[in-house]
């Protein structure tokens, strides 16, 4: 049985075809711990045995070094998944080279402008659905008389095709734009809702509606600017650029203030801190703190997670904390945390100690801060009592027991 350890990020699609093949299979694959993108796969050490700096990237073993998503999915799956003749595993590796050529390039293009990871262009986006709608309109034939892509059982083939449509069903994919393919919506929510998909994407959600541009906002402030105009003029502008042109010329999204800007900075030197604890051990970098925090201009927060009863696989729990911090990116510049999962399988909790500049919980000060924190119970800690110290010291050092007596499991830091 293959066994090994997966690099990836949270929440990446490309990574849930060896996640859900190792349900399917059995195999015993585990998500590293405290990857962080940009930071580890750069590392001297990742590149050393993936010289792409690639992920998902997956460590065998007995030591072997695989990357590519659909090679490691390979890799994990069992002969059921991989196809039981000639016939069946060429057509499932024909069925990866769909994926990857005909949809993923199409889905990116018209998602991530949305999402504003791309730069926002209408023709672009134009183009991409039509290749969407092609490559639906081919897999909607293809599934008219069959269950599945290959065969009459499930295979790679349908676990990576479906991951490849994930986000398009996540974010645009809305009732009136997938009426048209109920084969693959049959197909599509055949896959994502087998025991072995859910314990890895969870409950997923098909779109109620497509998510609208971020430079919508500014299209409607404009429009409502217009409504001030003289008529003539507005049925000029009318006449001379159709309203969907707008986003082509709008400007450029004004960069959100970050609240930590307006408030004191006070004595501690927060970057300082994070690279004694990056490079020394607790028994100096925890001493650090102490000696160099400010109480006046910065305060001690502890977070618990209010779901304990939805945590299920450690490594889910694991990714819904570094999902956490990967959409708190922009509260970096001032803020560290240890959060902790204490527990097993179906058995955890989540809970950790934070730290930012000001006294006033920090989240609610900006829109791109709020995604995640009403999931957690806030408790403001009294830096000069002993209990916080000790509360500190656990956390920052990963070690001790939860509450309700569950060990320690493992840890992610927020720097």
């Amino acid at each position: 049985m293959a066994s090994g350890t997966l690099y990836t990020y949270p929440e990446n699609f490309r990574a849930y075809k060896a996640l859900i093949a190792a349900q399917f299979s059995g195999a015993q694959v585990k998500v590293a711990e405290d990857f962080v993108l940009g930071e580890t796969n750069k590392s001297d050490a990742f590149l050393k045995k993936f010289p792409l700096g690639k992920v998902p990237a997956f460590e065998t073993a007995d030591g072997k070094y695989i990357t590519e998503s659909n090679a490691i999915a390979y890799y994990v799956a069992n002969e059921q998944l991989r196809g039981k003749t000639d016939v069946e595993r060429a057509e499932i590796v024909q069925w990866f080279g769909f994926a990857d050529s005909e949809i993923l390039p199409a889905s990116c293009a018209w998602v991530f402008p949305l999402l504003g990871i791309m730069q926002y262009n209408k023709q672009t986006i134009d183009h991409a659905k039509q290749d969407v709608h092609q490559a639906l309109t081919v897999l909607n034939s293809h599934l008219l008389t069959r269950t599945y892509l290959v065969g009459e059982r499930l295979t790679l083939a349908d676990i990576s095709v479906a991951m490849t449509l994930l986000h398009l069903y996540q974010y645009v994919l809305e009732p009136s734009l997938r009426k048209s393919f109920q084969n693959v919506n049959r197909w599509f929510q055949t896959i994502i809702y087998q025991p072995e998909s859910i314990k890895v994407i969870g409950n997923f959600k098909l779109a109620d509606k497509t998510i609208a541009p971020k430079k919508e906002k500014k299209e409607k402030a404009k429009e409502a600017k217009e409504a001030k105009e003289p008529k003539q003029a507005k049925e000029h502008k009318k006449d001379t650029k159709e309203p969907a042109e707008l986003l082509d010329d709008l400007p450029a999204e004004p960069k959100t203030k970050d609240p930590f800007d307006l408030m004191p900075k006070g004595t501690f030197d927060m970057d300082s801190f994070k690279r004694c604890y990056s490079n020394e051990d607790e028994s100096v970098s925890i001493p650090f703190f102490w000696k160099e925090f400010d109480p006046a201009h910065y305060s001690i927060w502890f977070g618990e997670y209010k779901y304990p009863e939805e945590l299920t696989k450690v490594f889910m729990s694991c990714n819904l904390i570094g999902g956490m911090y990967q959409r708190l990116d922009k509260m970096r510049k001032a803020a560290f945390a240890s959060v902790c999962l204490f527990g097993e399988d179906n058995n955890s909790t989540i809970s950790g100690i934070w730290v930012w500049r000001g006294q006033e919980l920090a989240f609610p000060l900006s829109p791109d801060w709020q995604i995640d924190y009403e999931s957690y119970n806030w408790e403001k800690l009294d830096p000069a009592k002993e209990e916080t110290k000790k509360l500190v010291q656990q956390y920052f050092s990963w070690t001790g027991t939860d509450k309700e007596g569950r060990k320690f499991n493992q840890g992610k830091i927020f720097k």
